[in-house]
């Protein structure tokens, strides 16, 4: 009998699906979201408009999400992955062609109800390639040169596509990610050191194209470089959001403020205060204490999905729940950095937490992959 003939003939079917369902990890993820709520009701000043109430609405959906995709079988997503990922492909190519503008970026397709982001949607199905990928690769051939390119040109073209709108957060997501699941597929550690000698040569090169004909970055993100470098050289233009963030954390002290309390947050001198910079209103309003008990729980999401991964036998499950982790965790990390000045602003949302239905849903959904590989593990 085949190992995939051992998984369907052990793996639960109708209502026992529901039962095996990660409920620890549903209910952490719950809340996750119910602390955006709380946080986008604050913000906008004690109202559940415009932002608490979309969010529900949304998480609400991104459940229903979740459940759906948990209760298909894994091998169903492993061989939906190409397909999967060529579907992000093209959407990334129709927002070069015809996306929504917003802010200086074309990032968005106006699809009438919600503007759909689709370098959200890369970060996930780029994972389930790359797994899909290293399930069928023999794991001999993992580290020969010819099979090291393949995954590498999978990575490269979506994040030159991204890049190009201009998202250099998502680029740097999706080459993290990608790059984390191909050592944890087991390329040899030599091919990293040769990417991180290249990765200091091209950030000689950045420095030194600025204000050249090949400038390789946007004025705007050479000028996000210098505030984060320091700050205080234009405090009231390009270092103003970060100035401000720092002032908003350091004033939170241990026990914060109180909730709606916020000095920063409620006079409206904390910049994009909805998304990217909420983690700051929440350490406001409840200080180091609440900022250590966002990330237990995001902590958490990340223990019960390696635990998940560990307890699997097949390679994709495995792979595809450690890289969902990854991209999680990379979520949180970058914005946190971001915001308390440990590395540029580079525009990625807290999970779970920032005002957007795009990444809400499409996280929702790369959970509902995890669930899945935990429900349809052989017992």
């Amino acid at each position: 009998m085949s190992y995939l003939e051992s998984t369907v003939q052990s793996t639960p079917t109708g209502l026992r699906k529901v039962l095996y369902l990660n409920w620890p990890l549903t209910l952490l993820l719950t809340a996750v979201a119910c602390v955006g709520f709380l946080m986008l009701y604050s913000v906008a000043g004690g109202s559940f408009q415009p932002w608490a109430e979309p969010q529900m609405k949304r998480f609400v959906l991104g459940l229903a999400v979740m459940l759906a995709i948990a209760m298909v079988p894994i091998w169903f997503w492993r061989n939906m992955a190409a397909l999967a990922y060529g579907g992000s492909v093209l959407l990334l190519i129709a927002v070069e062609m015809f996306g929504t503008v917003g802010m200086g970026a074309q990032r968005w397709i106006d699809i009438g109800f919600m503007r759909l982001q689709p370098s959200e949607l890369m970060k996930i199905t780029l994972v389930m390639l790359l797994a899909a990928y290293y399930d069928w690769l023999p794991a001999e051939r993992t580290s020969r040169p010819f099979w090291v390119l393949v995954p590498v040109a999978i990575i490269l073209f979506p994040t030159f596509l991204v890049l190009r709108q201009p998202d250099l957060g998502t680029s740097i997501l999706l080459l993290a990610a990608g790059g984390g699941l191909m050592f944890l597929a087991g390329v040899h550690w030599a091919y990293f050191v040769a990417v991180i000698t290249a990765g200091v040569g091209l950030i000689t090169a950045v420095f030194k194209s600025r204000g050249t004909d090949w400038q390789l970055l946007k004025d705007y993100q050479f000028r996000r470089i210098d505030t984060f470098l320091d700050p205080s050289q234009d405090p009231l233009g390009a270092g103003y959001h970060i100035t401000q963030s720092k002032i908003a954390l350091g004033s939170g002290g241990w026990g914060g403020r109180g909730f709606m309390q916020g000095t920063q947050t409620r006079l409206n001198f904390l910049p994009e205060k909805h998304t990217d910079f909420i983690f700051t209103t929440l350490a406001e309003e409840f200080g180091f204490i609440g900022g250590i008990s966002i990330l237990t729980l995001y902590a958490l999401i990340i223990v019960f999905c390696v635990a998940t991964a560990l307890a699997t036998r097949d390679r994709f499950s495995s792979l595809v729940t450690l890289g969902i982790a990854m991209t999680f965790f990379l979520f949180f990390a970058v914005n946190m950095s971001m915001v308390m000045g440990l590395a540029p602003v580079v525009g990625v949302p807290l999970p779970m937490v920032s005002y957007g239905g795009s990444a809400m849903l499409v996280l929702m959904a790369a959970f509902g992959i995890v669930q899945s590989a935990h429900i349809h593990r052989p017992r």
